[in-house]
């Protein structure tokens, strides 16, 4: 699992940096918000949860481990499909906005289910 989310947070990195590249050359920082959650909660999130599988979890493969995987990475890509397409002002925020609300519940499900493999790592 590690390896996993050490490779996605780098895909989200790449992601954001160009969006970063993309808004500093157009002098057009409407998607800043976009940009901060590509590296906070696609990369950052997602290196920490690679390190934590790595050091601590013994790269765990349990069924956990896969759904939290999953989950993050579901919510992650919606809420930052979701914020571009707000942000770019190509959907209104009544459309979006219970897509974000879902897809930021699903985020925080994935935080609540690391924390429930390290007890679980605890306790082995």
């Amino acid at each position: 699992m590690d390896r996993k989310f050490i490779l996605s947070a780098f895909g989200y990195a790449i992601l954001g940096l160009l969006l970063g590249i993309y808004m500093a050359a157009s002098k057009n920082p409407a998607q800043h918000v976009t940009h901060a959650h590509f590296m906070l909660i696609g990369f950052l999130l997602s290196f920490i949860y690679g390190l934590c599988h790595k050091l601590w979890l013994n790269n765990s493969t349990s069924k956990i481990a896969i759904v939290q995987f999953y989950v993050h990475q579901l919510g992650a890509v919606v809420v930052l499909v979701g914020l571009f397409l707000y942000y770019g002002q190509f959907v209104p925020i009544e459309t979006i906005d219970p897509v974000l609300a879902l897809a930021s519940i699903a985020v925080f499900s994935g935080m609540v289910l690391m924390k429930i493999e390290f007890i679980r790592c605890t306790k082995e």
